[in-house]
């Protein structure tokens, strides 16, 4: 009889989303005429921008051509692509190969995947609240997991701990749930923990092209010594609205080893052998976020949601709530107020104004008593939802 991965039966139960989208529909069913003002999921609402299209139908129109016609593509990414991201790094001062660049069907994909270039025996570290698929993965993996908390006291960004050590160690900023960013001091210290210790970050960085500070780092590799112990894994999901199309890159750079191995030339291997490459078609319409008109496009929707959070933030400083994200993430993570748990909270909002966000217990349990707002949502919502708010918990 063949025995089935065991490990899958230690998961716990994923409850997050799926209680939210019953909760939702139950209350629907029950209130057919209102509307709901969505700012749970972290998914986008304004399409993609005329330079991507523009890009995605000269693909299309490229395909249709014997002489323009593209099957298989290269399992690492096309060169068109890892060298137009190459200097999209090197715009930011740091150097890289485009051998070290490596094209994804987005970073969720990717923070599953890397996993095979580690052994079952290695540890993880998770600082929480987090993405719960870092955690997720681990355990299908059958890796023990080290949960590091967080909290307010030390605004969502714990320090390395020498009585904590791992062998993977996660690091999401700007981070999801909670928005807070890492300044270069606090990263430089992960950075130096790990090169001590001889552990790899893995770094996700979906929601760089949210900070608007120019002191914070956008990407791991700004860091002296990161090319020795990281690796870094993006999205063009929430940068350029591909959330629907599926686009991402890595960053493993050629210094990158441990017992001789070299987690690059590996992670070629790996491509060569599991994937057959992203399409020609999506790749094309990625290069264009990296032109100069392309990446003015996607400034442009960015903003939207950055005013949506600046709508939400306001609301909050109004009503005297603490949270943090916002300015620099696409997320705010508030306490919620009098005392209340987070499933009663997002009970409270869904009944009382149809408001609808994320319980922060589903992010870890460090994460109960606090709530994560989306600000991918439309405007006109956003602002209706902060203005049901205002008056709802000003009473």
């Amino acid at each position: 009889m063949i025995t089935p991965n065991m490990h899958y039966a230690d998961l716990k139960e994923s409850y997050l989303f799926y209680h939210i989208a019953q909760k939702t529909n139950a209350y629907l069913e029950a209130n057919p005429e209102k509307h709901l003002f969505r700012m749970g999921i972290g998914d986008v609402s304004l399409p993609l921008c005329d330079a991507v299209i523009k890009a995605l139908h000269e693909a299309v129109d490229d395909q249709a051509e014997k002489a323009r016609f593209h099957g298989y593509m290269p399992e690492c990414g096309a060169p068109f692509l890892r060298e137009i991201i190459q200097d999209h790094y090197h715009k930011q001062g740091i150097d890289l190969t485009y051998e070290e660049v490596f094209v994804s069907s987005g970073a969720s994909d990717e923070l599953g995947d890397i996993l095979d270039l580690f052994d079952k025996s290695s540890s993880a570290m998770v600082i929480e609240p987090a993405y719960p698929a870092y955690v997720d993965a681990n355990v299908i993996a059958g890796r023990g997991i080290i949960h590091l908390a967080s909290g307010k006291e030390n605004g969502f960004l714990p320090e390395p701990d020498e009585e904590a050590k791992a062998d993977l160690i996660y690091i999401c900023s700007p981070n999801n749930p909670t928005g807070a960013v890492f300044d270069k001091a606090k990263l430089q210290r992960w950075v130096d923990f790990a090169n001590a210790n001889g552990s790899v970050i893995l770094f996700d960085a979906a929601y760089e092209a949210f900070i608007e500070d120019d002191s914070l780092p956008h990407s791991i590799f700004e860091m002296e010594g990161a090319k020795t112990c990281a690796i870094e894994i993006c999205s063009l999901s929430k940068t350029a609205g591909f959330t629907g199309t599926r686009l991402g890159y890595t960053v493993i750079p050629k210094d990158l080893v441990r017992n001789g191995m070299c987690f690059n030339e590996m992670w070629v291997r790996n491509r060569t052998t599991k994937t057959n490459g992203v399409s020609y078609i999506i790749q094309k319409g990625g290069a264009a976020v990296f032109t100069e008109e392309g990446q003015r496009q996607i400034r442009e929707n960015i903003q939207v949601y950055k005013n949506n959070a600046k709508t939400l933030m306001e609301a909050l400083d109004q009503l005297g709530i603490w949270y943090c994200g916002g300015k620099n993430a696409p997320y705010i993570w508030l306490q919620c107020p009098k005392g209340l748990g987070s499933w009663e909270f997002f009970d409270y909002l869904l009944q009382e104004i149809q408001v609808v966000g994320t319980p922060g217990e589903g992010f870890g349990a460090c994460g109960e008593g606090y709530f994560r707002f989306s600000t991918f949502g439309s405007p006109e919502d956003t602002q209706e939802a902060a203005k049901r708010l205002v008056q709802l918990l000003e009473k």
